[in-house]
């Protein structure tokens, strides 16, 4: 099950290629950003953390996304994205600060836990949507201050989703 460290190369590789689009809704030059991604690890109780690359089915991968404002004037009207990339799941309660919305397909955001209607034998009902299938959570930060900084956190649970009997996958199949 190789195929993790693939997996979390990709989870990484997600993350850093949306920051483009997370500075380019500011419009702004004056705006730094760095972006991580660390695996948690949980010793003698307290979270500590290491290298995200030689992450693994059911490892939980941190994302940092930290924004400052090198400038002396305030920016209005800032966004943050955060992708959630296949083969993760988001965990409920890590995005911080509170407040996130989520998305599933980029362009529409709610609240979570998203919910959506489906129709079963013959009736809608509304249904909480997986966090396996989140892909997105963005925060407005409104203002942030000359000098200041922003940091957004949020942690996903990486799975392997993979079909039985494709290689590698727990079904096995080669």
């Amino acid at each position: 099950m190789v195929h993790s460290v693939r997996a979390a190369g990709a989870i990484l590789a997600a993350f850093l290629a949306a920051a483009p689009a997370a500075l380019a809704q500011q419009g702004t030059a004056p705006l730094e950003s760095r972006l991580a991604a660390r695996k948690v690890v949980v010793v003698d109780g307290r979270d500590t953390f290491a290298d995200a690359n030689a992450a693994r089915p059911g490892d939980v991968i941190e994302y940092l996304a930290t924004y400052r404002n090198t400038g002396a004037s305030a920016l209005t009207g800032m966004q943050a994205t955060v992708p959630i990339p296949g083969n993760t799941e988001f965990v409920p309660g890590s995005a911080r600060p509170a407040g996130a919305k989520a998305s599933v397909d980029g362009r529409a955001y709610a609240d979570i836990p998203l919910k959506r209607t489906v129709t079963r034998d013959g009736k809608q009902v509304e249904e909480q949507v997986p966090y396996r299938e989140y892909r997105y959570l963005r925060w407005t930060a409104g203002e942030l201050g000359g000098g200041k900084t922003l940091v957004y956190t949020a942690r996903v649970r990486v799975i392997d989703d993979r079909t039985p009997g494709e290689p590698g996958s727990k079904g096995g199949g080669r």
